[in-house]
């Protein structure tokens, strides 16, 4: 008898493991990983009939090479099939009658924090196909990479999957990083635009983000590199208070809640690149057709933190992501319709980017940011 037997003859499962959950016993788990790694092409086919495709794949399903003597090393899945994956997350479950599911919880950094609330699946999909006609108005198109430095707030959610929707690759980066990190990332993978917020509290510390944005694209342009737009969510103002720009700045009024430090946040602007995100979403159709995409195609960057060295770009793929991700969500997670699930991260790191927003999204999840 192995660990494993032994431990669960003196620790049984509970009877929600025993009923609902996805693997009952280690005898299925390990069922279902041998059929992984002797019939791969069986296994994520049937995991791949969850999802909506276009068209299905022209090569081999898996396809992949991790010996370097017998050529480049290479990992490739359902080449040639075309999907969306911004469709299966958000689309696909309001077709399936689960428009008015909440998608995400939000709570901000205080409980006084003026926007917490909730949206539902169609509500995301409104705010997601609004963003992405915007991207789109704004020139920008299939290929093409952004950009993203912002808090914890739905709006980041909106604004990578408006990405996603349009095949655009966005370059998501921790909102604790310095400028000079935040420029190496975009001069890197030569963005094209950038969307961000004016500030945001992280316990009793008010970072102005908009500033950092600010030294960061003059570190770019510096090496002749320039972003046609700065897309700015305006976070910490209160509901309804009308902002006075004057000249170079946006004053912020001083009222927080009486836990946190009095302070000012000045908003420098740049005419011709500085976008207030309220004023272009507020007339922006909420009707969007995704583009499809190859399975293949990049997907997003992620860059490493820099620790170990020069920071370096990991790109991901739509096909095999999409199926990663709601897959290792829904099994290690034992998700179940009715859960409300939180994960901690931060969706600048990758855990973030796969369990805060596609892996429980690609699930019709319901989840906390």
């Amino acid at each position: 008898m192995d660990n494993s037997d032994e431990t669960a003859r003196l620790f049984p499962p509970p009877d929600r493991l025993r009923n609902e959950s996805h693997v009952k016993s280690m005898d299925d788990y390990k069922e279902m990983y041998k059929r992984s790694v002797e019939d791969p092409e069986g296994f994520w086919g049937d995991i791949a009939k969850q999802f909506y495709w276009v068209s299905p794949p022209t090569g081999k399903f898996v396809d992949y090479n991790f010996d370097c003597r017998k050529g480049r090393i290479s990992i490739k899945w359902m080449e040639g099939a075309k999907t969306n994956i911004c469709y299966n997350a958000i689309d696909r479950h309001i077709k399936n009658g689960q428009g008015d599911k909440i998608a995400f919880f939000w709570e901000g950094n205080d409980p006084a924090d003026h926007d917490s609330g909730n949206i539902t699946y169609s509500q995301l999909k409104d705010q997601i196909c609004k963003f992405a006609n915007i991207l789109k108005q704004s020139g920008l198109k299939k290929g093409d990479r952004v950009a993203i430095y912002m808090p914890m707030i739905l709006e980041l959610t909106v604004a990578m999957l408006a990405c996603a929707r349009l095949g655009i690759i966005h370059s998501i980066v921790f909102a604790g990083f310095s400028a000079e990190s935040l420029a190496d990332r975009i001069l890197d993978g030569q963005c094209s635009a950038i969307v961000t917020a004016d500030g945001v509290w992280r316990g009793s510390k008010l970072l102005n983000l908009k500033s950092i944005v600010d030294v960061a694209l003059e570190i770019c342009s510096k090496r002749d590199h320039k972003l046609s737009h700065c897309f700015i969510v305006k976070h910490l103002l209160p509901k309804g208070h009308s902002v006075q720009q004057n000249g170079d700045h946006v004053d912020y009024p001083e009222e927080k809640p009486a836990q946190r430090p009095t302070r000012s946040l000045k908003i420098n602007w740049t005419d011709g690149r500085d976008v207030w995100w309220h004023d272009v979403m507020g007339t922006a159709s909420t009707e969007c057709e995704p583009e499809w995409m190859d399975a293949e195609d990049p997907l997003f960057m992620l860059y490493t933190s820099g620790s170990t060295g020069k920071p370096k770009g990991v790109l991901h793929t739509v096909g095999g992501y999409m199926l990663y991700s709601a897959t290792t969500f829904k099994y290690a997670f034992d998700y179940q319709p009715d859960d409300i699930y939180w994960c901690t991260a931060d969706v600048g790191w990758i855990t973030g980017h796969t369990y805060v927003a596609y892996g429980p999204l690609n699930n019709g999840a319901t989840s906390i940011i």
